[in-house]
């Protein structure tokens, strides 16, 4: 990985939708030498997938939860369908399985709290849960997919 590499990645997560020769030009490389180099980011999983972002509050997804969760069960199965189980709901958009005191955090984005509850509902009655306690986002200070670079 070096500076152009480096400068393609920092390029592409601002705009994906930039062209090769966009993107050659703004870099310094010809358009093949920066295909290549497109390729064999994508080759070796540097990057994963191309995606437009969309506005959550623009299409009335206007909650943010944070659920945090706690289980007794620490069996196979249980994750299993624990993995099924949240994987499969739209409104999901991470779960993170955690060291300390939380075996799991899910952040889900709903339009309201009614429809929280109904998400709520569905999980638990699919899967065994010790404790769930969910946080509600007021205000989103930082949000970013953009992954930092500065370190390579």
């Amino acid at each position: 990985m070096d500076k152009k590499d480096k400068a393609i990645l920092k390029a592409l997560q601002e705009d994906a939708t930039l062209t090769v020769g966009e993107l050659a030009d703004s870099i310094g490389l010809s358009k093949s030498a920066c295909w290549r180099r497109i390729q064999n980011l994508e080759e070796s999983g540097v990057i994963s997938a191309r995606v437009t972002l969309l506005n959550q509050e623009a299409l009335g997804l206007n909650l943010t939860v944070f659920a945090a969760v706690r289980t007794h069960e620490h069996t196979a199965d249980w994750f299993n369908q624990f993995h099924k189980v949240t994987t499969s709901m739209p409104n999901v958009m991470e779960v993170h399985r955690m060291s300390g005191d939380v075996d799991y955090l899910i952040r889900a984005v709903v339009p309201d709290m009614k429809s929280y509850d109904n998400m709520y509902r569905e999980m638990i009655s699919k899967i065994n849960l010790f404790d769930v306690s969910s946080s509600f986002s007021m205000e989103t200070i930082k949000y970013t997919t953009a992954l930092p670079l500065d370190y390579l």
